[in-house]
C-alpha cells in the first residue's frame, strides 16, 4: 500500500500569524493532529502539531499571544505519494515524529499520520483475514 492510499487529502493550512489557540481550535474542529503553516516570509512550508502546542502551553506560554510561526517545524521531512507506507512509517519512527507532509512535485497534496498508517494496516489485516476465512469455507 502506498502513501497516496492512506494520506488525508484535505489538509488544514494556516498562516504564520495564527495564534496557538486559533490553531488548536481549527485542528480540533477538523479532528486533525497537524496543520501546514505557510509563510510568505520563509520559503517552503512548515508543520504545526498538537505536540508543538502542548510544549508551548507546558512551558507556560500564552496560547493567545504565541504565533504558529514561532512554533512550527520548518525542517520538514516530506513524503512522496509513491512511497510505501512501510517506508513512511520507518522514517517517522526513526526521526521521532507522527506526521509527514506529502508533496507531489512542489505541491502539498496530503498529510500522512501514524494513525492513517495504522488504519490502513488494520484494514489490510481484516481484508486478509476475511479472505482466509472465505477460502476455508
Amino acid at each position: 500500500m502506498l502513501v497516496r492510499d492512506g494520506m488525508s487529502k484535505l489538509v488544514l493550512t494556516m498562516g504564520p500569524a495564527h495564534t496557538l489557540r486559533e490553531a488548536a481550535r481549527l485542528m480540533s474542529a477538523r479532528r486533525v493532529g497537524a496543520a501546514v503553516v505557510t509563510d510568505p516570509e520563509h520559503p517552503g512550508v512548515g508543520i504545526l502539531t498538537e505536540r508543538d502546542i502542548l510544549d508551548s502551553i507546558g512551558a507556560g506560554q500564552d496560547p493567545d499571544t504565541e504565533m504558529a510561526a514561532a512554533h512550527r517545524t520548518g525542517d520538514v521531512v516530506f513524503a512522496s505519494p509513491d512511497w510505501s507506507l512501510e517506508r513512511a512509517a520507518a522514517i517517522m519512527v526513526k526521526a521521532g515524529f507522527r506526521h509527514l507532509i506529502v508533496l507531489d512535485g512542489s505541491e502539498v497534496t496530503g498529510l500522512l499520520s501514524m494513525r492513517d498508517i495504522v488504519r490502513c494496516w488494520s484494514d489490510e489485516a481484516r481484508t486478509a483475514q476475511a479472505g482466509r476465512a472465505a477460502a476455508r469455507a
